[in-house]
């Protein structure tokens, strides 16, 4: 690895989760194994309808989330517990697998994920 500064902008993602009129994810993937993402759910936007069917139709969202909200409110679901939790903005949260989401009024949420690098063995 190297010493030097990386700097990158959600303006040139690796990859995009593209949910068309609903918003989308732009992806960064760091040097160093990180991984960045920047969300935009417009109001309306559901896991169940917009996302779901990009991940291959999984039962809930299979993933791990730590993040920061911008703007807006998310109401994010645990399946197993049925238990709702907002998320609005000026929260950090950490969200564990086995939820779905929706955004919540008439606000477009927008927010930052963090994921560290996958250990190396």
């Amino acid at each position: 690895m190297t010493n030097a500064i990386e700097i990158r902008r959600f303006e040139h993602p690796d990859d995009v989760l593209d949910m068309k009129e609903n918003g989308g994810i732009n992806i960064i993937r760091m040097r160093g194994g990180a991984t960045g993402m920047h969300a935009i759910f417009e109001p309306g936007w559901t896991w169940e309808k917009d996302e779901k069917p990009l991940l291959g139709s999984p039962d809930s969202c299979p993933m791990h989330h730590t993040g920061y909200c911008i703007a807006g409110r998310l109401v994010v679901r645990m399946i197993d517990t049925l238990v709702e939790t907002s998320i609005a903005a000026g929260d950090f949260f950490e969200i564990p697998p086995g939820h779905d989401a929706y955004v919540e009024g008439s606000e477009r949420v927008e927010l930052i994920l963090f994921e560290a690098p996958a250990h190396q063995h």
